[in-house]
């Protein structure tokens, strides 16, 4: 069981601007058999990593543009199925419109790989339909925008709260075990054992 980490290119747009971004593209599996977790902006280099193996899952951490742009091309190429939390509906309609589905995430729910299970978290706050996925047995976290090296995902643009999101890893990141590694969306991986002094702050900070 490997976890593997793909950096790609693109652009973020909500709320009438766009932005340059770097996203991590985890894959998380074996040699025969791998989930993607946010297929962002490049659709044939996360086949690439991919390779020979079966994709049983693409894994929307929310459904951001950056997040999921190229989730319905690699879909498309490997007939693997899209899974999303349908909070996100909205979000995910502003890239797809409403004639491209997915299968609907729940909190609790299992997704099984190569013989360990991610565990959905549902962590609403940057997005309505944010969710996280906790790998116990690898002891990690795949968070998404939801809790990065240094405190919360954004919240300043539409569909988000900062109260929500604080509430989300509060109640159900912090709690984890503190050696547990958090594989963020953008940027450096961190633990939570590292983040979970910081909360106050960021509480004080974000009011």
């Amino acid at each position: 069981m490997t976890i593997g980490k793909l950096v790609t290119s693109g652009t973020f747009t909500l709320d009438g601007g766009t932005w340059d971004v770097d996203n991590n593209v985890w894959l998380i599996g074996d040699d025969s058999e791998v989930v993607v977790i946010d297929a962002a902006h490049d659709a044939a280099g996360i086949q690439e990593a991919v390779g020979g193996r079966r994709l049983k899952a693409i894994v929307c951490t929310h459904a951001h543009n950056d997040h999921i742009n190229a989730a319905g091309a690699l879909a498309d190429a490997t007939g693997a199925p899209i899974l999303l939390h349908p909070a996100d509906a909205v979000l995910w309609e502003m890239v797809y419109g409403t004639d491209r589905g997915y299968e609907p995430l729940a909190d609790g729910d299992l997704i099984e790989v190569a013989g360990t299970a991610l565990r959905v978290l549902h962590t609403p706050g940057h997005a309505p339909g944010a969710v996280c996925l906790y790998a116990r047995d690898l002891g990690a976290v795949f968070t998404g925008d939801t809790l990065f090296s240094g405190g919360p995902g954004a919240t300043g643009r539409s569909y988000s709260s900062f109260d929500t999101i604080i509430d989300s890893i509060r109640d159900r990141l912090l709690g984890l075990p503190p050696g547990t590694v958090v594989h963020t969306g953008h940027g450096d991986s961190t633990s939570i054992g590292a983040e979970l002094p910081d909360l106050e702050k960021w509480i004080t900070r974000g009011h």
